[in-house]
């Protein structure tokens, strides 16, 4: 039997309701279920208390003896939230896409530490639009462009996207200067890290399945030089992981070539230099070839 949809329930500062199925078990109360099957999420009594935990029509929830086979919504909030004070900014928007230039340190969407201090609440808040969702990522530590869909019914056109590979991507970077030859076409075979470096991607032997153009742009004082990236996969790190290995790493990066300690809150003051430039593919519901720079936006028609 087919899982009912999920209720349409108002956003609270951009971030959406979480849903958790609730099976039939030995639980007494709710609450005894939650603080169980999340622990971390917070203080369950007092969320029920407050109303913040509803059912499919929106109501909230008693503390009552525990029933199974239902489901209930809440809405992730952190008591402690480290505070991003940099803006992002719209620069394209219809009634299928936003696109949206993110700061450094701005993650895109909730995870671990950040809940509302995310691209995709802050968008949602701003714009009203509850489906809102990113169809690509990018990592907290790098600037740019963000495409999100507009649509739900929508959204699997829009990822197929990036997992058929044709998407145009291009970066802008800063690293040591290297002696090249330049443009240059890098290949590496990257792999999940282990437990010991969990963070950093490794470089190990076999069939590539990372692969990026280079190309040196401008010589920068100091030993420093800018680089264009056009990432032909999309791996997690790709190009920081690439341009570590062939000796280059990214000027601000804290994961390669060593893994630098967390901060909460973190530095702000020595972000990492790798910037989503531009972006471009044709559209798979309008047809049209879209073009989205930092500044320029290019709609052509089918």
């Amino acid at each position: 039997m087919a899982r009912p949809a999920k209720p349409t329930l108002p956003l609270r500062h951009g971030v959406g309701a979480s849903a958790v199925f609730c099976p039939p078990g030995p639980w007494a109360t709710l609450t005894a279920f939650l603080g169980e099957r999340l622990p971390r999420v917070g203080d369950w009594p007092a969320r029920v208390a407050r109303g913040d935990v509803v059912d499919d029509d929106g109501r909230p929830v008693a503390d009552a003896p525990y029933r199974g086979n239902c489901r209930v919504y809440y809405w992730r909030h952190l008591d402690v939230e480290p505070e991003i004070a940099f803006t992002e900014r719209i620069l394209f928007q219809d009634e299928h896409l936003l696109v949206a230039d993110k700061p450094h340190f701005l993650p895109v969407t909730p995870s671990g530490l950040y809940a509302r201090q995310t691209l995709m609440a802050r968008l949602r808040h701003a714009t009203g639009l509850a489906d809102l969702n990113p169809v690509h990522r990018l990592d907290r530590e790098t600037a740019g462009l963000v495409v999100f869909n507009v649509r739900r019914d929508e959204r699997g056109a829009y990822h197929n996207l990036f997992r058929d590979r044709v998407v145009d991507k291009v970066y802008d970077a800063i690293a040591p200067l290297g002696a090249g030859p330049w443009p240059r076409v890098v290949r590496h075979r990257l792999q999940e890290p282990d437990t010991e470096a969990f963070m950093q991607m490794q470089v190990v032997d076999g069939e590539p399945n990372a692969q990026t153009w280079i190309d040196l742009v401008q010589t920068l004082p100091g030993g420093l030089a800018r680089y264009e990236l056009r990432p032909k996969t999309g791996l997690r790190h790709q190009l920081r992981a690439q341009m570590n290995a062939l000796g280059l790493p990214l000027v601000g990066d804290r994961i390669y070539p060593v893994l630098q300690p967390h901060e909460n809150p973190p530095r702000f003051d020595a972000p990492l230099q790798l910037v989503a430039r531009a972006i471009a593919f044709t559209d798979p519901v309008t047809g049209e070839r879209r073009h989205f720079e930092r500044g320029t936006t290019t709609i052509e028609p089918p």
